[in-house]
């Protein structure tokens, strides 16, 4: 099984404590956001987990703690880091911060196991294409030594994001040539793999591969192991990766972010981060006697269990 601790929440940057528990104790909770009464239970011994995913914005809370989780499982990295300030990104650290952040992270898990994501990509008067490409050229130069490949994507215009954000500007067509064009040149020249994630539209003229953001491929050349040949059926349209199981929630991330999916307001995540609780195994709460409690299906995708009884003994 793959486990997403990022795709809902920072669970990096505000849990951490809780996190780290969790891992310690073995097992953790997570309830089904369609039915919230439908909570799963999901072990955590190294042969449950064929790899763990992380997903931030500020990787520095868990840092001193890391190798508690880095140095008994597989990992990859994802670090999201944009050319947003605190208009559009409240909560999160300055791109300088962000990047020496980075930096020590790699210091710990190798590049190999390090995705810079910048995304979404989005215009309004302050952040025209222009300015896009300059910041990312800057920030490629900076972040190239120390990760294994670019992530990005351009925003989806779905009608939350119209309402939170009115000054945002659509992207053309010409606006994503313009800028697939120099953000392709930008990593080609620093030595950068730049891939789409979730993004229709070829764009490998200019050097960008199309691909998950996380793929099996992609979690096995990070920590030197095989997995079997399955089809990755993605989260959604245009998703490439393999499928994994999130252990945060929804409404719970404080970085406050303008364009984000995952909250429906800052106002929600702030009341329902008081209900958090670095002892219980769910992030939010605990269990309640409405709530049924069911053992998740931790498939395995590695390649044979002699392999994965082997990375362990190196």
């Amino acid at each position: 099984m793959i486990l997403n601790t990022g795709a809902r929440t920072d669970t990096v940057q505000y849990f951490s404590e809780w996190l780290l528990r969790r891992f310690k104790e073995g097992f953790v909770y997570t309830r089904n956001p369609l039915f919230p009464h439908k909570v799963t239970r999901y072990e955590l011994s190294p042969d449950k987990i064929d790899a763990v995913l992380f997903c931030s914005k500020n990787y520095a809370p868990i840092l001193p703690r890391l190798h508690e989780i880095a140095d008994r499982y597989r990992t990859y990295f994802h670090y999201t880091i944009t050319a947003y300030g605190k208009d559009v990104e409240p909560g999160v650290p300055s791109v300088e911060e962000s990047i020496r952040t980075l930096t020590e992270l790699e210091k710990i898990v190798g590049k190999g196991r390090i995705a810079w994501r910048y995304d979404p990509v989005l215009l309004t008067k302050e952040y025209t294409v222009q300015r896009h490409l300059e910041t990312f050229a800057r920030m490629a130069q900076q972040l190239a030594p120390h990760i294994d490949r670019c992530i990005f994507s351009f925003v989806e215009m779905y009608r939350k994001l119209e309402t939170n954000m009115p000054e945002l500007i659509p992207l053309t067509q010409q606006d994503k040539d313009r800028l697939a064009e120099g953000m392709g040149a930008a990593a080609q020249k620093y030595g950068i793999r730049l891939q789409t994630c979730g993004t229709n539209g070829d764009y490998s003229r200019y050097g960008i591969r199309p691909s998950g953001c996380a793929t099996l491929e992609i979690l096995g050349k990070a920590n030197n192991c095989e997995f079997r040949a399955v089809q990755h059926k993605g989260l959604r349209a245009g998703c490439h990766c393999i499928e994994s199981r999130d252990i945060g929630a929804y409404d719970t991330c404080l970085n406050g972010c303008k364009y984000c999916y995952a909250n429906k307001s800052p106002a929600l995540a702030r009341e329902n981060y008081k209900k958090h609780d670095p002892a219980s195994p769910l992030l939010l709460g605990t269990l309640t006697e409405e709530d049924t409690l069911i053992d998740g299906n931790q498939k395995s995708f590695l390649l044979s269990p002699a392999r994965r009884q082997s990375f362990f003994d190196d």
